[in-house]
């Protein structure tokens, strides 16, 4: 993998400087990166000052000044600025010939190559929110133009965050926000309902979070560090006629894999449609 060294040979520019950026600006700096060559433009002066004291990089008002000489642009806006943010970039990115990535949900690599004038590297990018922790998973893309020290870049900008997956055709990038991009939300509202129904069996407030919040992480690393599949996993401690399987059961009858098939389903479908939405 490309080091930090090798990414930050030439100035980054993240454009736009919202939690994402953040949780990837530190993630660089925490791993050596020299925050002198890190450029942030953002229009609010508040978050600008914000990184520039907690992590030392540059931060911009103009984009202009922001992306002049520098080889990697990490687009960082919401999907719904972002063709005007590229048509502003346009003739600069045409000169420049930057390795380009989106963390934008929804827009194309190919949308994005066209709103910058055609002929550029792109890198699409899906990672999640606990990339604020460095525990994230992102999803990339890259479009034919991206060689291979490109690509290296790329997986070494992000795995700043976490884990990283190449997908090699697009459009299961879709599948990617769906599964993982939304997905810490899953996690979030399942622990809310069993936060929920731990009080309702009256259980203290505090002690329910308690119990809630240490199960849900200590099955997370059980699944990241035992090398089981997750239905062996819950073989294991689904004990035959046991208080477990009690629950497995109504779950199971409640329809809980096909409801979790249609909401990954639709929030696929949904990217699809922020795509459409901004061309």
């Amino acid at each position: 993998m490309t080091d930090t060294s090798d990414i930050l040979a030439a100035p980054l520019v993240f454009i736009g400087g919202g939690n994402m950026a953040r949780s990837l600006i530190g993630g660089l700096v925490a791993r050596g990166a020299d925050p002198a060559k890190i450029r942030v433009v953002d229009p609010n002066a508040g978050t600008r000052d914000a990184l520039v004291r907690d992590f030392g990089v540059t931060a911009y008002a103009d984009l202009a000044d922001a992306v002049d000489g520098a080889a990697t642009w990490m687009l960082a806006t919401k999907p719904q600025v972002l063709r005007g943010v590229c048509a502003s970039l346009a003739a600069a990115a045409q000169a420049a010939r930057p390795l380009v990535l989106s963390i934008a949900a929804g827009i194309t690599a190919t949308q994005l190559e066209r709103w910058l004038g055609g002929d550029v590297a792109v890198v699409r990018t899906m990672p999640n929110t606990p990339a604020l922790l460095g525990a994230g998973v992102t999803g990339l893309f890259a479009n034919a133009r991206v060689d291979d020290a490109g690509r290296a870049r790329a997986q070494a900008l992000m795995a700043s965050a976490g884990a990283t997956v190449w997908v090699e055709d697009e459009a299961r990038m879709d599948a990617v926000t769906g599964t993982s991009g939304s997905g810490p939300a899953y996690v979030f509202l399942l622990a809310e309902a069993m936060e929920d129904a731990a009080i309702a069996q009256g259980l203290p407030a505090d002690d329910a979070r308690t119990l809630v919040v240490q199960t849900v992480l200590g099955a997370a690393r059980m699944l990241a560090e035992s090398g089981e599949a997750p239905a062996e996993l819950r073989r294991r401690v689904t004990s035959p006629g046991g208080t477990t399987q009690a629950a497995i059961e109504t779950f199971e009858s409640g329809g809980l894999r096909a409801l979790v098939g249609d909401a990954i389903a639709n929030a696929t479908r949904r990217g699809g449609e922020l795509s459409a939405a901004n061309d």
